[in-house]
């Protein structure tokens, strides 16, 4: 996973003084960090519709947008844009948009961790701001399902008081629905909409319009307050032979171009990526011909989410004359849930349990599972290390790893290919053939959508640094004043009046760590401690001594876990000994117990690294008698 660490943004692409000048220096505010199996009913959710969750909010009426209207503008007013995640790495978006006394929320998604969080499951944005603000809250519209975009609602809801309408298309809604059974979440009424919609919330107005990606039912925003007009454009790629036919809709874009976009947010995440972003339907070509070339059984690995390819797995192994097996708890109820709304196109005659494959020839058998991050956990993984219950790999099954590794994730990906290729698998991954493409657009793309758009301002979003300065350069090329380009980070805020955008002030935010049950209450002093006894080890320190009379008592005891040479006996008696000769000279220098502990963390720590070149975590236990 990306880390946590960004390059301080000092607001907009290069170049430009005066107004821009005062920009970057005023309110620069500094972040706050602080840091099973499902059963889901056998039926359609029901997706309830119209009702709003505050007394302020207007019914949802209309479901057919303005098209080019343009809304009255009020000139006193003042939109507040907040991202509060989504800035800094890929992942963890959250966008809270507030005006007159009325705010909503885009997106609430997570991030997984990566090496430097160990024994984290899960990293949030800090949703502070929300929770302080949610009297203000008229409700929550979702772009699309994945993890880094709805993973948070669960977490949100919970600290929630009160009911909030939720806005999704169809499958959106399916799997945050999922979430919501998993995590026994009541309080939030799911309202689904459809591209080309349109919803009242309070003072916004937002219209839905389809754009393109690596799942279904993403759509874009076009937000209309009375301070000025706001296109996010959600995550997309301009594919012109999508797998369900739904392109990203240009007409709509050019549209609310005529409107008028007053600031535009746009996908970052490929913005390196000087090239148009391949088609989905060429990875279907390449999986049908690896398929139909496989002599055993065809393992497929994919995000559980990637429904497009899901589908293309299902086409290419049923012709080819095989059955298709799901295995995964993600991967086994994102299927069913794609299933039952009509997304995922698949006879249960071709649909056989992974504990119904004995006596089915492995050349009829197609296998998709979890694993393409080399998760330790996952399908693949348990699979590669002969873990799994129901499936084992032999000598000439093929693997395909269709997905690319998040960054920070090669390790683990390139650990479970290994032990596949021990076994014997042949194993396909992108490097070899294309087996995966983007679910983002390219730079060309990205200036398409620009050049569509017209944006007065434009704030690149979704992505790492070096995506958003990429992606504001692209603006910038578009013909986008380069003033009038912001690069944020999470926290910051842009406010947007008759006199046009400007920097607003900050608000606290950050990370929040799930543990286990426990969310929040892990701290970076936490994971650095976790990461120092997984590099260094750990030390203990237990003596005792006489205040009183400033002696120490009896032997001193140094034990050692995880550290070079720990467990020699020389090495240990020699610890012993310096621990308590420091001791010793602290208590003739009348020290207390913070000093005592002091000299002897210090005493020990100097002996280690002068021996073993390794600095542990020591802890000093002191019993005073």
């Amino acid at each position: 996973m990306t880390k946590e660490n960004q390059e301080k943004q000092n607001g907009r692409t290069e170049g430009g003084s005066g107004k821009n000048a005062n920009r970057r220096n005023n309110d620069r505010r500094k972040n706050n960090t602080s840091f099973k199996r499902v059963n889901l009913e056998r039926k359609r959710p029901q997706l309830s519709r119209g009702e709003t969750a505050a007394a302020k909010e207007v019914p949802s009426g209309s479901r057919k947008p303005r098209r080019g209207s343009k809304a009255g503008k009020d000139p006193n007013a003042k939109l507040k844009i907040i991202p509060l995640g989504g800035l800094d790495a890929i992942g963890k978006n959250m966008t809270a948009f507030e005006c007159n006394g009325d705010m909503i929320l885009d997106d609430a998604g997570l991030m997984f961790p990566d090496d430097d969080h160990p024994g984290i499951d899960l990293i949030l944005p800090d949703y502070t701001y929300v929770l302080e603000n949610a009297d203000k809250l008229r409700g929550i519209v979702i772009t699309h399902g994945h993890e880094d975009h709805t993973g948070t609602l669960p977490y949100l809801l919970k600290d929630l008081d009160r009911t909030v309408n939720i806005y999704a298309t169809k499958l959106t809604l399916g799997l945050i629905e999922g979430k919501f059974a998993e995590h026994r979440v009541k309080n939030a009424k799911l309202i689904e909409i459809k591209p080309g919609d349109e919803v009242k919330l309070g003072c916004f107005t937002v219209d839905f319009f389809a754009v393109n990606h690596s799942i279904p039912g993403a759509v874009g925003l076009f937000i209309q307050s009375p301070a000025g007009n706001v296109l996010h454009t959600g995550d997309f790629k301009l594919d012109q032979t999508p797998i369900d036919g739904i392109t990203t809709d240009f007409g709509a874009l050019a549209r609310f171009s005529e409107t008028g976009v007053d600031l535009m947010m746009s996908d970052s995440t490929n913005a390196t990526n000087p090239n148009f972003t391949p088609s989905e339907a060429e990875v279907g070509k390449t999986l049908e011909q690896i398929i139909s070339q496989a002599k055993g059984r065809v393992i497929i690995a994919s995000f559980a989410s990637h429904i497009h390819r899901m589908q293309q797995i299902c086409d290419a192994a049923v012709k080819n004359g095989r059955k298709v097996v799901v295995t995964g708890r993600s991967m086994i109820q994102n299927t069913d849930i794609a299933r039952r709304l009509g997304y995922l196109n698949i006879s249960d005659e071709n649909l056989i349990d992974a504990y119904d494959l004995k006596g089915i020839p492995p050349e009829q058998v197609v296998i998709m599972c979890t694993g393409s991050q080399g998760e330790p956990l996952s399908a693949l993984a348990r699979i590669a290390n002969g873990e799994h219950k129901t499936i084992e790999i032999e000598e000439g099954d093929t693997v395909i790893i269709s997905a690319t590794p998040v960054p920070g994730n090669e390790k683990a990906v390139t650990r479970v290919i290994n032990q596949l290729a021990k076994i014997g698998a042949d194993v396909y991954d992108k490097s070899r053939a294309r087996v995966h493409v983007s679910g983002h657009a390219g730079a060309e793309e990205l200036k398409i959508m620009l050049s569509i758009v017209k944006p007065k301002n434009f704030m690149p979003v979704h992505g790492e640094a070096t995506h958003l300065r990429a992606h504001a350069k692209l603006a910038e090329a578009t013909g986008v004043d380069p003033d009038n380009i912001y690069v944020l980070e999470n926290g910051d805020s842009l406010e947007l009046s008759a006199r046009g955008v400007e920097r607003g002030e900050g608000v606290p935010s950050g990370i929040v760590y799930v543990d286990g049950l426990s969310v929040g209450d892990t701290s970076q002093d936490v994971l650095d401690e976790r990461n120092t006894l997984g590099n260094q080890g750990f030390a203990s320190v237990a003596a005792a001594v006489n205040m009183k009379d400033r002696k120490l008592v009896g032997q001193v005891q140094v034990s050692m876990h995880g550290i070079t040479g720990g467990d020699d006996y020389y090495l240990a008696h020699e610890a012993e000994n310096t621990v308590a000769n420091a001791l010793r000279k602290c208590l003739s220098k009348d020290g207390g117990v913070k000093e005592l502990r002091k000299a002897a963390r210090d005493a020990l720590l100097s002996l280690l690294w002068e021996r073993t070149k390794q600095r542990p975590m020591v802890v000093v236990n002191l019993l005073e008698v």
